[in-house]
């Protein structure tokens, strides 16, 4: 029900990003599978983006993320910053974008 409020057209306290990376940051911490959370996560939040009319994030430009480095600590923080304040999606939104 959540993520629903948060997509719908006349919601004006969440840009189409900050919901999708709302939704993003839930789907890993649900933390479905043992291996592939953030790789299913982000596709989601991709699909969702689509689904609304919007542009699929680049998450990084297509850094590898799976490999520990620069790409994927920069993601890892801005999950971090998520976990810390589920308000602010801002950090998590700006590397979905970079």
């Amino acid at each position: 029900m959540d993520a629903h409020q948060w997509v719908r057209p006349d919601s004006t306290w969440l840009t189409q990003d900050q919901a999708a990376c709302r939704d993003q940051h839930r789907l890993v911490a649900i933390h479905p599978f043992p291996n592939g959370n953030g790789r299913h996560a982000r596709a989601y939040a991709d699909a969702l983006m689509r689904a609304l009319a919007g542009v699929a994030f680049t998450w990084g430009a297509g850094h590898d993320l799976l490999r520990d480095g620069p790409d994927r600590r920069a993601y890892l923080d801005a999950l971090h910053a998520a976990d810390r304040d589920p308000e602010d999606m801002d950090a998590l939104a700006a590397f979905a974008r970079s």
